[in-house]
């Protein structure tokens, strides 16, 4: 049996009555990362008319993966009251919202609240994507969750290549509140898809609900979900740490740094365009996981044991290729349900108990460096995380579904 379960034998064409879908899921994507990116560059034209301090402009770092997951548990109950399509037409509009209140604000606690408030909308979106790709292409996860992902890096890439030259032209409301645009642009075909799926039966063999309150003691849910968060634990922190971990232990300057931050984050991207890929199309997706998390280790291995400048970048590159591991755990919660409740219970736990440990990653760095005064022992405890990843990752491989698992009540 295929790691990726049964599949049909001949995927119909990917545009054929359904290319509205395609390009609503695309645009979805691409609003899902545009806030998180859109702050940072711009702190200091901000701070000119509101208050923010470092106290202040952590938490706006912590606010994403704590809204994604405070919102996840939330969504599949609105999903099976309204609907797919129109509670992901309602996430976009939380999302606009957000993203005009954020432009408005004349205060921190309106910046912060708009903020949570988009990200609320965001972290719904994030946990009904997968489902919108199971419900729409079945026959071809592998590639569409491919482009979904690889949209969602360049949102994230955008806003801080533009940002400042925004701000310093138009001013900083105009440079946050601009991605809006985008978000309505979304909403077009999907409120077309709204109205099409109102005429689409339900499929006899879908499951009701109560059969799905199992995941939470699933042992694919937790495995999948730590291979999801871990992950996250990995690129929150190295995000957040990475320039300061390698001006101390490597010696290069802030400015190569900065550099070195950009080439991790970039590695990430063929990742997500191949990595879907080979999910649906490899026998054992194991082989996958043991990807990810070597490289995980012998990027770490390679910071603490030859940090030299001249080669530091093959680290980077290593440990930034470790984050395969988050397309590959996108993928897997459609290859790893039968139905589109499945997906979106699946969706909402991975995602939201995810999030809620990834949002960790910085803090425990953080607390490690203060409390050993190197970055040794932080280095060490993000390979651990990758360990423990690769023990999941056993979990995850197997070719087993979750609607499988005899539901406990």
């Amino acid at each position: 049996m295929s790691g990726s379960g049964p599949r049909p034998a001949a995927p119909a064409p990917l545009w054929r009555g359904r290319a509205l879908a395609l390009v609503a899921i695309v645009l979805v994507a691409l609003n899902l990362r545009t806030a998180v990116a859109a702050l940072s560059p711009i702190f200091d034209e901000i701070a000119v008319d509101i208050a923010l301090g470092s106290v202040g402009i952590g938490l706006l770092g912590m606010l994403p993966p704590l809204c994604f997951a405070a919102v996840g548990p939330f969504t599949p109950a609105l999903h099976r009251r309204f609907g797919l399509e129109p509670v992901m037409i309602a996430a976009l509009a939380v999302m606009i919202g957000g993203h005009v209140l954020r432009a408005a604000g004349d205060s921190y606690a309106v910046l912060a609240v708009a903020s949570a408030i988009t990200f609320a909308g965001m972290g719904a979106a994030n946990v009904l994507l997968p489902p919108l790709v199971k419900a729409y292409f079945p026959d071809r996860i592998g590639l569409v969750t491919s482009v979904y992902a690889t949209t969602m890096a360049i949102g994230a890439t955008i806003p801080p290549l533009v940002a400042v030259q925004v701000a310093d032209s138009a001013g900083w409301r105009i440079s946050v509140g601009m991605w809006s645009v985008l978000a309505v642009f979304a909403l077009a075909p999907l409120v077309v898809l709204a109205v099409r799926s109102r005429r689409r039966e339900v499929t006899a063999d879908e499951p009701q609900p109560v059969a799905l309150r199992g995941v939470w003691r699933s042992p694919l849910a937790w495995s999948l979900m730590i291979v999801f968060g871990l992950t996250g634990v990995n690129s929150y922190a190295m995000f957040a740490w990475l320039p300061a971990v390698l001006v101390d232990v490597s010696g290069v300057t802030d400015g190569q740094a900065g550099l070195l931050l950009s080439l991790y984050s970039v590695t990430g991207l063929p990742a997500a365009l191949v990595v879907p890929v080979l999910a649906v199309r490899l026998k054992n997706v194991g082989v996958l996981v043991a990807v990810g998390v070597l490289c995980y280790v012998a990027g770490y291995a390679g910071l603490l044991l030859a940090p030299a400048p001249g080669i530091v970048w093959l680290w980077v590159i290593l440990a930034g290729l470790g984050a395969l591991l988050f397309p590959l755990a996108l993928v897997l919660i459609n290859l790893r349900t039968r139905s589109h409740e499945g997906a979106v219970a699946l969706s909402s736990f991975v995602q939201s108990v995810g999030y809620a440990l990834a949002a960790t990653g910085p803090l425990v760095v953080g607390v490690l460096h203060e409390l050993t005064g190197s970055w040794t022992g932080p280095i060490l405890f993000l390979a651990g995380t990758a360990v423990v990843v690769g023990v999941a990752g056993v979990v995850v491989a197997r070719p087993r579904m979750l609607e499988d698992r005899r539901p406990l009540r």
